[in-house]
C-alpha cells in the first residue's frame, strides 16, 4: 500500500488533471502520427507529379507490405508499451526494462526475416496485391519501389516499436520528434531524388528508408543515454514470459494492421477488376490509393489521440484509479469524433482541389476521384469514436474485446460487403461498402460500451462499476 501511495504522489500520471495529461500525451502522439501520414501524402504528391498515375498505383500495390511491417511493429510497440506502463505503474522498473530489450531485439530480428521472405517471393506477391503486367501495368514500377521499402523493414519496425516505448517512458515529445526529423529529411530528399536525380519511384523509396534510419538512431540514443527505462545488454535476449505479455497486449493492435493489409489486397484487386470505362483499372487504383492516403491523415489524428491515452490508461489501470481511466476515455472519444467530423467535411467540400495536388487534371479522372472521395469517406464521422474505443480496450488490458474491434470493420464487415456490393453494383458497390461498414461498426461498438457500463464490473471493465481506490 505504501508503494502505491508513493507512486501516486510522485507520478503525474496518477495525480495531474486528466485534461492536462491528455494534451501532454495526445498532442505529441497526434503530431507524430500526423507527420507520418502527411509525409506519406506528400510522397504520393511527388510521385504523382514526377512519375504519374502508374507510380501512385505502384505505391498503392506496395501498401500491403508497409501495412504488414506496421502490424509487426505495432504488435511489439503497443504490446511492450502497455506492459511497461503497467509495470512502471506498479513500481517494477526492471520488468519494464526487460520489455524494452525484448521489443528492440524482436523488432530487428523480425524485420530482417520479413525482408528476406518478401524479397524471395516479390513478383508473385505483387501480382497478388493488385499489380498488373504489360506496358500500361504497374508491375515494373512496383519492382522498382517495393524492394527498397522492404530493405528498410528492420529500421521501420524498430522506429515504430521504440516510439511506443518512448511514450510509455513518459517522453511523448521524443516519440513525435524522431518522426518529425525523419519526415523533414524525407521531404528534402524526395524532390532531389525524384526530380533532380531522376530516380523516379526508386528515389521516393530511398528517401523513405533514409528517414526511417534517422528516426531509429534518435530513439536508440535516447534509450541508451537518457531514458527512465534503459536499453541494457542483459535485457537484449528476449525473455519468454515478457514475450507472452507483449503478444497478449499487442495482438489486438497488430490485428488492426494485419486486417487492413488483407483488406487492402482485396480492395486493390476489386478496383482493378471493376475500374472500366472512362477510368481504367490502374487509374482507378491510383485514385483509391490517394483517397486512402487522405483519409489516413484524418484517421492518424484519431489514432494519435488513442495512442496518447495509452500510458494514462495503462498506468491508472495498474494503480487502481479507475475513475481517471473513465474520464480519459470520455474526453478522448469526444476529441477524436470532432476531428473526424471536421476531416470528413473537408473531404466532402473540397475533393477536386485535394486531388489536383496529386497531378490529377483530366476531367473524367478528376470526376471519378471526387465521387470516390465523397462516397468512400461517408463513414469518416464515426471513425474517431471507433479508434479510441479500440485503444481503450487495448490499454485497459481487455484483449478479447480489443481483438474483436480490430477485425470487426475490415474483415467481418467490409470485406464481405465489397464482395456482395461489387457483384451487384460494380465500382459503386466498392465505394458504398466502406461507409456501410463504418456505421455498422460504430453501432456495434456503442452497444458493447453500453453493455460494459450497465453490466457487472469485471477486471479491466472500468467503464462500469465504482472506483477501486
Amino acid at each position: 500500500m505504501g508503494e502505491t501511495i508513493e507512486i501516486r504522489t510522485e507520478n503525474p500520471l496518477a495525480a495531474a488533471p486528466v485534461s492536462r495529461l491528455l494534451l501532454q500525451f495526445a498532442i505529441p502522439s497526434v503530431l507524430a502520427m500526423l507527420v507520418d501520414a502527411l509525409y506519406n501524402v506528400v510522397d504520393q504528391i511527388f510521385i504523382g507529379q514526377g512519375v504519374g498515375y502508374l507510380g501512385i498505383a505502384a505505391a498503392t500495390v506496395t501498401f500491403p507490405f508497409v501495412t504488414m511491417i506496421l502490424s509487426i511493429a505495432t504488435l511489439l510497440g503497443i504490446g511492450g508499451s502497455v506492459y511497461a506502463s503497467m509495470r512502471m505503474g506498479a513500481g517494477k522498473r526492471e520488468e519494464a526494462e526487460k520489455a524494452l530489450g525484448t521489443v528492440f531485439t524482436l523488432a530487428a530480428a523480425l524485420g530482417i526475416l520479413f525482408t528476406a521472405a518478401c524479397l524471395l517471393f516479390l513478383k508473385p506477391l505483387a501480382l497478388a496485391f493488385g499489380a498488373t503486367e504489360g506496358v500500361q501495368g504497374s508491375l515494373a514500377y512496383v519492382l522498382d519501389y517495393a524492394p527498397i521499402i522492404l530493405l528498410g523493414a528492420p529500421f521501420s519496425m524498430a522506429a515504430v516499436a521504440l516510439s511506443s516505448m518512448a511514450r510509455a517512458d513518459g517522453s511523448p515529445v521524443l516519440a513525435m520528434g524522431c518522426f518529425l526529423a525523419g519526415a523533414i529529411l524525407n521531404l528534402i530528399l524526395d524532390p532531389v531524388y525524384i526530380f533532380v536525380l531522376g530516380w523516379g519511384v526508386r528515389g521516393a523509396a530511398i528517401a523513405t528508408v533514409t528517414s526511417q534510419v534517422l528516426s531509429t538512431v534518435i530513439l536508440l540514443v535516447y534509450f541508451l543515454k537518457k531514458g527512465r527505462m534503459r536499453l541494457k545488454r542483459r535485457h537484449l535476449c528476449p525473455a519468454l514470459p515478457v514475450c507472452g505479455q507483449v503478444v497478449m497486449f499487442g495482438l489486438p493492435a497488430c490485428m488492426i494492421q494485419a486486417a487492413a493489409a488483407i483488406l487492402q489486397m482485396e480492395l486493390n484487386k476489386a478496383v482493378v477488376r471493376f475500374g472500366t470505362g472512362a477510368v481504367g483499372g490502374e487509374a482507378a487504383l491510383s485514385v483509391v490509393g490517394i483517397v486512402l492516403r487522405i483519409s489516413a491523415v484524418v484517421v492518424s489524428i484519431c489514432v494519435g489521440i488513442g495512442v496518447g491515452i495509452q500510458p494514462i490508461i495503462g498506468f491508472n489501470q495498474g494503480a487502481g484509479l479507475n475513475h481517471r481511466v473513465k474520464e480519459t476515455f470520455r474526453r478522448a472519444a469526444t476529441a477524436a469524433t470532432a476531428v473526424s467530423v471536421v476531416g470528413w467535411l473537408g473531404c466532402a467540400l473540397f475533393p477536386a482541389q485535394i486531388l489536383q495536388l496529386f497531378g490529377i487534371s483530366e476531367p473524367a479522372y478528376l470526376e471519378f476521384g471526387a465521387r470516390c472521395m465523397r462516397v468512400f469517406l461517408l463513414g469518416m464521422p464515426v471513425a474517431g469514436f471507433q479508434v479510441v474505443a479500440s485503444q481503450y480496450y487495448l490499454a485497459s488490458g481487455q484483449a478479447g474485446k480489443a481483438m474483436l474491434l480490430s477485425i470487426l470493420r475490415p474483415l467481418v464487415l467490409m470485406l464481405p460487403l465489397i464482395y456482395l456490393f461489387c457483384g451487384i453494383w460494380g465500382m459503386d458497390g466498392i465505394l458504398y461498402a466502406s461507409p456501410t461498414a463504418d456505421y455498422l461498426t460504430a453501432l456495434i461498438v456503442a452497444l458493447l460500451l453500453r453493455h460494459d457500463r450497465k453490466g457487472p464490473q469485471k477486471s479491466g471493465g472500468v467503464l462500469s462499476g465504482q472506483d477501486q481506490r
